[in-house]
C-alpha cells in the first residue's frame, strides 16, 4: 500500500477547509473542533452508562461477513451498561455501530455543536455513536449513502486506514456490496497482519492515508471514502453525517440503498452459492485489470 499521513491541524477556517479538503475530497484531522464542545469533558463511560445503561444494543464481533450473512445482523445483544463494563476491563473484541444514543437520551444533543461553518447538509436527526473494546475491528468498507463524515473520537485511540472510492478494485471490492473481500486486520504489524498480499496483490498498488485518532480528534472523511478502523484501546466516537454535495453523489447513494442493497439481499437469500461464485470471479477480474 502507498500510504500518506492524514494532514492534522488544530483549527481551520471554513475557506481553507473547503478549498484544500472539502472540494478536493481530501481527509483531514482537526484537533481543536471538539475541544469547544461540552462533550469533550463530559462524555465518559459513567456518563453514558447513567444515561442509557439499561438499553439493549446489538454488538458485533471481528468475524468478516460471508455470502450467507445478512446485512448488519448483530452477533449478540446486551444491555449497554453491561457492554461498557465488559470493554472497560481490557481487550474485548466487540463493537457497536450506528447506535443513535440521542433517541434514547436527547439531552446529549446539547453537548456538541453542529459544525455548519465547515459544511452544509447535516442529517441532524441521526448523529451516531460508535463504540469498541480494545482489539475490535471495523473491516474495510465505504458508507452506503456516500455522505461526508465528521468522526470525533472520545476516550481511547483508534487507527484508521483510508482510501478514495476510485481505489475500489485495488482493494478487492465485492460487487453489489460496500465491503472488501480482503482482511486488513493488523496491516501495520507484520507478524500479526492478516493481509494476504500474495492472494490480493493489487492492494500493494492502492494509494491512501492512515492516521491515529485520540481523545477530541475529529476526522473529516470525504464522501465514499473506504475506511478500516482498529480500536487500539477501548473507546467511542460520534459521527456526524452531511449529505453528498453533488447531485450525482446523492442519486448514487439512493441507488446503493434502494437498489444495490436489495438486489444483493435477494440474491444472497435465493441463490447464495451462485451469487458468491460470480462475485468472487468479478473481484479478481477487476483487480487483475488494475495490476495491468
Amino acid at each position: 500500500m502507498q500510504l500518506k499521513e492524514v494532514d492534522v491541524v488544530e483549527n481551520i477556517s471554513p475557506e481553507e477547509f473547503k478549498t484544500k479538503y472539502y472540494n478536493t475530497r481530501t481527509p483531514l484531522v482537526i484537533r481543536g473542533l471538539a475541544k469547544q464542545w461540552p462533550a469533550y469533558k463530559k462524555w465518559n463511560w459513567d456518563y453514558f452508562k447513567e444515561a442509557v445503561g439499561s438499553k439493549e444494543v446489538g454488538i458485533y464481533n471481528n468475524i468478516k461477513s460471508d455470502a450467507y450473512t445478512p446485512i448488519n445482523k448483530a452477533d449478540d445483544y446486551i444491555k449497554f451498561g453491561d457492554y461498557i463494563d465488559m470493554i472497560r476491563k481490557g481487550p474485548a473484541q466487540w463493537r457497536i455501530f450506528l447506535f443513535n444514543i440521542f433517541s434514547h437520551a436527547p439531552q446529549l444533543s446539547k453537548d456538541f455543536i453542529w459544525p455548519v461553518h465547515l459544511m452544509k447538509g447535516f442529517v441532524k436527526r441521526a448523529p451516531m455513536l460508535f463504540t469498541g473494546g480494545e482489539g475490535a475491528v471495523t473491516h474495510m468498507h465505504f458508507d452506503i449513502d456516500l455522505s461526508h463524515i465528521l468522526h470525533t473520537q472520545f476516550i481511547g485511540r483508534k487507527r484508521i486506514l483510508l482510501f478514495p472510492y476510485e481505489e475500489q478494485h485495488k482493494l478487492y471490492r465485492k460487487p453489489y456490496e460496500v465491503l472488501s473481500l480482503a482482511d486488513y486486520t493488523n496491516y501495520y504489524v507484520e507478524e500479526k497482519s492478516k493481509l494476504d498480499l500474495q492472494k490480493f496483490p493489487a492492494i500493494d498498488k492502492a494509494e491512501g492515508f492512515e492516521t491515529i485518532l485520540e481523545h477530541g480528534d475529529t476526522l473529516y472523511m470525504p464522501a465514499a471514502y473506504w475506511h478500516h478502523m482498529e480500536y487500539l484501546e477501548s473507546g467511542f466516537a460520534m459521527s456526524l453525517r452531511a449529505l453528498n454535495n453533488s447531485f450525482s453523489g446523492k442519486m448514487k447513494g439512493v441507488w446503493n440503498i434502494v437498489g444495490m442493497r436489495n438486489i444483493d439481499t435477494l440474491m444472497k437469500k435465493y441463490r447464495p452459492k451462485e451469487w458468491y461464485e460470480w462475485k468472487h470471479k468479478k473481484i479478481f477480474e477487476n483487480a487483475a485489470k488494475e495490476l495491468v
